[in-house]
């Protein structure tokens, strides 16, 4: 299997102070109202299968062979098919470029060997970082979790941890406290 890099969320330690999410905000220099990196998480999981790589018509959404899922901005038209294609809302439409954007596991720092500001910047280390295969020998596999979509629509690359309470997907009984977000 070729390389697919990956996070480990722990919710059973994420305190909710959202220092990723600023981090994230911070490192990526994003406006108001776009979040790539949420505290109830869905965004950025750089799927297995990713639909919003096989909804773009202008093959600007790409994946590599490390995994990572990206936006080539120079050739998206910002069409928006990606961001209704993904059922985990991970594009962003950005008004002031007119392209899609969304995580791309701070690209830059993973080619300095360095890991993504958000795995850095949480105090609570509720966040990992790593090729998926090894994330689920060390934690297993659980990805379906109460309110993630289910895990065979897309095959996020993402190992959650859940939190104590938490329930398996697909039995209508999760959701989001803050959906609404202002960061």
């Amino acid at each position: 299997m070729a390389k697919q890099l990956a996070f480990h969320i722990n919710s059973s330690q994420c305190g909710n102070c959202k220092a990723c999410q600023i981090a994230c905000k911070d490192k990526n220099n994003l406006p108001v109202g776009i979040i790539w990196r949420r505290v109830w998480q869905y965004g950025g999981m750089h799927c297995e299968n990713p639909a919003c790589v096989n909804a773009c018509p202008a093959g600007a959404m790409i994946k590599r062979a490390d995994g990572v899922v990206l936006v080539n901005a120079d050739q998206c038209v910002g069409c928006r098919y990606c961001e209704w294609a993904c059922p985990y809302g991970a594009p962003h439409y950005s008004e002031a470029k007119g392209v899609m954007t969304k995580c791309n596991f701070c690209e830059d720092l993973l080619a300095k060997g360095e890991n993504p500001a958000c795995v850095d910047a949480c105090p609570m280390r509720a966040i990992e970082f790593g090729e998926l295969s090894e994330l689920r020998a060390k934690y297993g596999n659980a990805m379906d979790v109460e309110p993630l979509p289910a895990s065979w629509m897309t095959q996020p690359a993402v190992v959650v941890t859940p939190h104590k309470h938490a329930q398996v997907s697909g039995k209508g009984t999760g959701h989001i406290l803050d959906l609404v977000q202002e960061v």
